[in-house]
């Protein structure tokens, strides 16, 4: 299969989704596969070189039409460009770096959805929960403070 060449499974997800599976639609699809947390910049530089005529605001207008399906996720750290993600059905997290911006997933704190149940609603009825770690990857935790990653406990 080529670079070019869509996952078998792609034109039947889009498509599940009320979709039409175009071609750009199938690359940022299929890019996100690989690059989950990713912003809409970063995709279009994955796919414009493998998708004639395929510009930042098609992108941009694909990513959104997925989130209007709900086959991508945007979250948006604070300070942060709106990242984008496949990985929806779950109550996943995220861990965000202050320093890198780097941005890993977690699970659930305790494993249930503890969180979707607000002491106080106020009349809304919930449906999702977005939590957000703050903190430093070990990578720029270690360039911080050089000396503590070379301590034993």
């Amino acid at each position: 299969m080529s670079k070019t060449d869509p996952d078998p499974g792609t034109d039947g997800v889009i498509r599940a989704a009320g979709l039409r599976a175009t071609a750009p639609r199938r690359a940022v699809f299929d890019a996100l596969q690989g690059m989950p947390h990713s912003r809409a910049d970063e995709i279009f530089s994955r796919v414009q070189s493998d998708t004639d005529g395929t510009s930042l605001q098609s992108v941009y207008n694909v990513l959104g039409d997925f989130v209007d399906a709900g086959l991508v996720r945007r979250i948006e750290p604070a300070g942060s460009p709106g990242l984008f993600e496949v990985r929806i059905d779950d109550n996943h997290h995220h861990l965000v770096c202050t320093s890198c911006g780097r941005v890993e997933d977690v699970a659930c704190s305790v494993g249930a959805a503890p969180c979707l149940h607000p002491v106080e609603t106020h009349g809304y009825q919930i449906h999702t929960a977005e939590v957000t770690y703050w903190g430093l990857c070990s990578s720029c935790a270690a360039d911080a403070n050089p000396s503590a990653s070379q301590r034993t406990l």
